[in-house]
Protein backbone atom coordinates (compact mmCIF):
# COMPACT_ATOMS: atom_id res chain seq x y z
CA UNK A 1 0.00 0.00 0.00
CA UNK A 2 1.37 3.75 -0.98
CA UNK A 3 0.92 6.67 0.92
CA UNK A 4 1.09 9.78 -1.30
CA UNK A 5 0.74 13.28 -0.52
CA UNK A 6 -0.17 16.31 -2.30
CA UNK A 7 -2.32 19.70 -2.30
CA UNK A 8 -6.14 19.06 -2.55
CA UNK A 9 -9.09 20.82 -2.06
CA UNK A 10 -12.18 19.29 -1.13
CA UNK A 11 -14.73 19.11 -3.34
CA UNK A 12 -17.73 17.28 -1.32
CA UNK A 13 -18.45 14.73 0.86
CA UNK A 14 -21.19 12.42 1.77
CA UNK A 15 -21.82 9.68 4.55
CA UNK A 16 -21.31 6.08 4.36
CA UNK A 17 -21.70 3.62 7.16
CA UNK A 18 -22.09 5.26 10.38
CA UNK A 19 -19.77 7.41 10.81
CA UNK A 20 -17.35 7.38 7.55
CA UNK A 21 -17.45 10.23 5.23
CA UNK A 22 -16.75 9.77 1.06
CA UNK A 23 -14.68 12.56 0.50
CA UNK A 24 -13.97 13.71 -3.32
CA UNK A 25 -10.86 15.49 -3.43
CA UNK A 26 -8.88 17.72 -6.56
CA UNK A 27 -5.71 17.29 -6.10
CA UNK A 28 -2.44 18.80 -7.66
CA UNK A 29 -0.69 15.75 -8.10
CA UNK A 30 -3.00 13.09 -8.89
CA UNK A 31 -6.31 14.80 -10.09
CA UNK A 32 -9.54 14.05 -8.53
CA UNK A 33 -9.59 11.12 -6.18
CA UNK A 34 -12.50 9.82 -3.70
CA UNK A 35 -11.11 8.44 -0.56
CA UNK A 36 -12.93 7.35 2.93
CA UNK A 37 -12.25 9.23 5.80
CA UNK A 38 -12.57 6.96 8.37
CA UNK A 39 -14.88 8.05 11.63
CA UNK A 40 -14.97 11.57 10.77
CA UNK A 41 -18.39 12.25 11.95
CA UNK A 42 -17.63 10.30 15.07
CA UNK A 43 -14.47 12.26 16.16
CA UNK A 44 -13.01 15.38 14.23
CA UNK A 45 -9.87 15.10 16.38
CA UNK A 46 -8.06 13.62 12.69
CA UNK A 47 -9.90 16.03 10.37
CA UNK A 48 -11.22 18.95 12.18
CA UNK A 49 -12.64 21.26 9.87
CA UNK A 50 -10.53 20.10 7.35
CA UNK A 51 -13.95 18.52 5.44
CA UNK A 52 -15.71 21.51 4.31
CA UNK A 53 -16.15 21.81 0.65
CA UNK A 54 -13.43 24.26 -1.04
CA UNK A 55 -10.89 24.10 1.74
CA UNK A 56 -7.61 24.10 0.77
CA UNK A 57 -5.40 21.55 2.66
CA UNK A 58 -2.40 19.16 2.73
CA UNK A 59 -4.03 15.30 2.15
CA UNK A 60 -2.28 12.14 2.52
CA UNK A 61 -4.22 9.04 1.67
CA UNK A 62 -3.22 5.49 1.31
CA UNK A 63 -4.18 3.39 -2.13
CA UNK A 64 -5.48 0.30 -1.77
CA UNK A 65 -5.35 -2.70 -3.82
CA UNK A 66 -7.97 -3.18 -5.94
CA UNK A 67 -9.94 -0.60 -4.62
CA UNK A 68 -11.09 2.67 -6.37
CA UNK A 69 -11.23 4.59 -3.02
CA UNK A 70 -8.41 5.82 -1.55
CA UNK A 71 -7.83 5.89 2.59
CA UNK A 72 -7.87 8.85 3.66
CA UNK A 73 -5.64 9.88 6.51
CA UNK A 74 -5.04 13.34 7.06
CA UNK A 75 -5.76 16.73 6.08
CA UNK A 76 -3.75 19.73 7.22
CA UNK A 77 -5.59 23.04 6.65
CA UNK A 78 -4.03 25.71 4.09
CA UNK A 79 -7.16 27.82 3.91
CA UNK A 80 -10.21 27.52 5.21
CA UNK A 81 -13.19 29.07 2.81
CA UNK A 82 -14.50 29.39 6.99
CA UNK A 83 -11.71 31.85 8.02
CA UNK A 84 -13.45 34.91 6.31
CA UNK A 85 -17.08 36.11 6.34
CA UNK A 86 -19.53 34.25 4.23
CA UNK A 87 -22.99 34.52 3.14
CA UNK A 88 -25.29 33.94 0.49
CA UNK A 89 -23.53 34.52 -2.87
CA UNK A 90 -20.34 33.46 -1.70
CA UNK A 91 -21.26 30.47 -0.49
CA UNK A 92 -23.08 30.01 -3.51
CA UNK A 93 -20.10 30.87 -5.93
CA UNK A 94 -18.24 28.31 -3.75
CA UNK A 95 -20.48 25.55 -4.17
CA UNK A 96 -20.26 26.07 -8.42
CA UNK A 97 -16.69 25.68 -8.20
CA UNK A 98 -17.47 22.54 -6.59
CA UNK A 99 -20.28 21.29 -8.51
CA UNK A 100 -18.90 22.28 -11.92
CA UNK A 101 -15.04 20.08 -10.70
CA UNK A 102 -16.82 17.16 -9.45
CA UNK A 103 -19.23 16.76 -12.63
CA UNK A 104 -16.47 17.90 -15.17
CA UNK A 105 -13.05 16.33 -14.03
CA UNK A 106 -12.27 12.96 -15.10
CA UNK A 107 -10.74 10.84 -12.10
CA UNK A 108 -7.02 9.81 -11.68
CA UNK A 109 -6.13 12.21 -14.47
CA UNK A 110 -3.83 15.59 -12.82
CA UNK A 111 -5.24 18.82 -14.20
CA UNK A 112 -2.41 21.45 -12.88
CA UNK A 113 -3.91 24.60 -15.15
CA UNK A 114 -7.35 23.73 -13.04
CA UNK A 115 -6.18 23.26 -10.11
CA UNK A 116 -4.20 26.47 -10.49
CA UNK A 117 -7.34 28.65 -11.55
CA UNK A 118 -9.24 27.50 -8.59
CA UNK A 119 -6.35 28.62 -6.02
CA UNK A 120 -6.25 31.98 -7.73
CA UNK A 121 -10.25 32.05 -8.24
CA UNK A 122 -10.67 30.89 -4.38
CA UNK A 123 -8.35 33.68 -2.72
CA UNK A 124 -11.05 36.39 -4.50
CA UNK A 125 -13.85 35.05 -3.49
CA UNK A 126 -15.08 37.40 -1.18
CA UNK A 127 -18.36 38.65 0.10
CA UNK A 128 -17.29 42.13 -1.27
CA UNK A 129 -16.38 40.71 -4.41
CA UNK A 130 -18.17 37.30 -5.69
CA UNK A 131 -19.38 38.07 -9.05
CA UNK A 132 -15.77 38.66 -10.63
CA UNK A 133 -13.98 34.97 -9.64
CA UNK A 134 -17.46 33.22 -10.66
CA UNK A 135 -16.84 35.30 -13.88
CA UNK A 136 -13.36 34.62 -14.74
CA UNK A 137 -13.50 31.13 -13.38
CA UNK A 138 -16.21 29.82 -15.54
CA UNK A 139 -14.98 31.83 -18.60
CA UNK A 140 -11.64 29.61 -17.66
CA UNK A 141 -13.16 26.08 -17.47
CA UNK A 142 -14.88 26.55 -20.22
CA UNK A 143 -11.57 27.54 -22.48
CA UNK A 144 -9.54 24.71 -20.47
CA UNK A 145 -12.49 21.84 -21.22
CA UNK A 146 -12.48 23.17 -25.61
CA UNK A 147 -15.72 24.67 -25.27
CA UNK A 148 -14.43 28.27 -26.07
CA UNK A 149 -13.11 28.82 -29.60
CA UNK A 150 -11.73 32.58 -30.62
CA UNK A 151 -14.21 34.68 -28.92
CA UNK A 152 -12.73 37.26 -31.55
CA UNK A 153 -13.84 35.85 -34.28
CA UNK A 154 -17.43 34.79 -36.08
CA UNK A 155 -17.48 30.89 -34.66
CA UNK A 156 -19.80 30.05 -38.35
CA UNK A 157 -17.55 32.39 -40.90
CA UNK A 158 -14.73 33.15 -39.56
CA UNK A 159 -14.87 37.01 -39.51
CA UNK A 160 -13.77 39.71 -36.73
CA UNK A 161 -16.38 40.17 -33.97
CA UNK A 162 -16.34 43.67 -33.66
CA UNK A 163 -18.35 44.01 -30.31
CA UNK A 164 -21.33 44.92 -32.27
CA UNK A 165 -24.26 42.56 -32.39
CA UNK A 166 -22.43 39.53 -30.79
CA UNK A 167 -24.50 36.48 -30.07
CA UNK A 168 -24.17 33.18 -28.51
CA UNK A 169 -26.68 29.53 -29.10
CA UNK A 170 -27.73 27.79 -26.28
CA UNK A 171 -27.06 24.88 -28.97
CA UNK A 172 -23.50 25.70 -30.15
CA UNK A 173 -20.30 26.74 -28.74
CA UNK A 174 -18.11 30.10 -29.27
CA UNK A 175 -19.92 33.26 -30.68
CA UNK A 176 -21.52 34.92 -33.60
CA UNK A 177 -21.83 37.53 -35.52
CA UNK A 178 -25.09 38.89 -36.55
CA UNK A 179 -25.04 37.70 -39.98
CA UNK A 180 -25.06 33.81 -38.29
CA UNK A 181 -27.53 34.81 -35.02
CA UNK A 182 -29.52 31.62 -34.49
CA UNK A 183 -33.46 32.41 -34.11
CA UNK A 184 -33.16 31.42 -30.21
CA UNK A 185 -29.77 33.45 -29.97
CA UNK A 186 -28.72 36.17 -26.55
CA UNK A 187 -26.89 38.70 -27.25
CA UNK A 188 -23.57 39.21 -25.78
CA UNK A 189 -22.52 42.57 -24.86
CA UNK A 190 -20.10 44.97 -26.07
CA UNK A 191 -18.65 44.91 -22.73
CA UNK A 192 -18.71 41.46 -21.73
CA UNK A 193 -17.44 40.97 -24.95
CA UNK A 194 -14.20 42.79 -24.41
CA UNK A 195 -13.73 41.95 -20.95
CA UNK A 196 -14.16 37.48 -22.08
CA UNK A 197 -10.49 38.63 -24.23
CA UNK A 198 -9.58 40.74 -21.46
CA UNK A 199 -9.72 37.66 -19.21
CA UNK A 200 -8.34 35.59 -21.19
CA UNK A 201 -5.13 37.36 -21.83
CA UNK A 202 -4.29 38.64 -17.94
CA UNK A 203 -4.83 37.08 -13.90
CA UNK A 204 -7.64 37.05 -12.09
CA UNK A 205 -6.11 39.36 -9.91
CA UNK A 206 -5.84 41.76 -12.19
CA UNK A 207 -9.38 42.62 -12.28
CA UNK A 208 -9.85 42.50 -8.33
CA UNK A 209 -10.03 46.39 -7.64
CA UNK A 210 -12.50 47.15 -10.29
CA UNK A 211 -16.29 47.70 -9.13
CA UNK A 212 -18.44 44.15 -10.02
CA UNK A 213 -22.27 44.85 -9.17
CA UNK A 214 -23.67 42.02 -9.41
CA UNK A 215 -25.12 42.35 -13.10
CA UNK A 216 -21.97 43.34 -14.54
CA UNK A 217 -21.18 39.94 -17.02
CA UNK A 218 -24.20 38.50 -16.19
CA UNK A 219 -24.75 37.72 -19.79
CA UNK A 220 -21.26 36.82 -20.07
CA UNK A 221 -21.67 33.95 -17.10
CA UNK A 222 -24.86 32.65 -18.99
CA UNK A 223 -23.43 31.84 -22.10
CA UNK A 224 -20.79 30.01 -20.41
CA UNK A 225 -22.76 28.48 -17.63
CA UNK A 226 -25.11 27.14 -21.26
CA UNK A 227 -21.74 25.89 -22.65
CA UNK A 228 -20.95 23.83 -19.27
CA UNK A 229 -23.98 22.47 -19.01
CA UNK A 230 -24.11 21.59 -22.55
CA UNK A 231 -20.81 19.48 -22.20
CA UNK A 232 -21.87 17.85 -18.95
CA UNK A 233 -25.72 17.06 -20.22
CA UNK A 234 -27.02 18.02 -17.52
CA UNK A 235 -27.97 21.05 -15.49
CA UNK A 236 -26.03 22.26 -12.65
CA UNK A 237 -28.17 22.77 -9.58
CA UNK A 238 -25.63 25.67 -8.28
CA UNK A 239 -26.12 27.80 -12.01
CA UNK A 240 -29.17 28.15 -11.40
CA UNK A 241 -29.35 29.16 -7.60
CA UNK A 242 -26.66 32.17 -9.23
CA UNK A 243 -29.11 33.08 -11.95
CA UNK A 244 -31.75 34.07 -8.95
CA UNK A 245 -29.52 35.63 -7.18
CA UNK A 246 -28.06 37.48 -10.07
CA UNK A 247 -31.72 38.72 -10.61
Amino acid sequence: MSVLRSEAVVLRTWPVHEADLIVSLFTRDYGKVKGVAKSALRSRKRFGGALEPMTLARAWFAERPRQDLVRLDQLEIVRSPLATPVNHARMAVLSFFAETLDESLPERDAQETVFRLLVSVLEQTTVEQPWMPLTYFSLWMTRLMGLLPDVARCTACGAALNGAEVTFNPHADGLFCASHRAGNASALSADSWQLAQRMLRSPVAAFAAEPWPRRRAQDLRRFTFQALERHLERKLRTAETLDRLSG
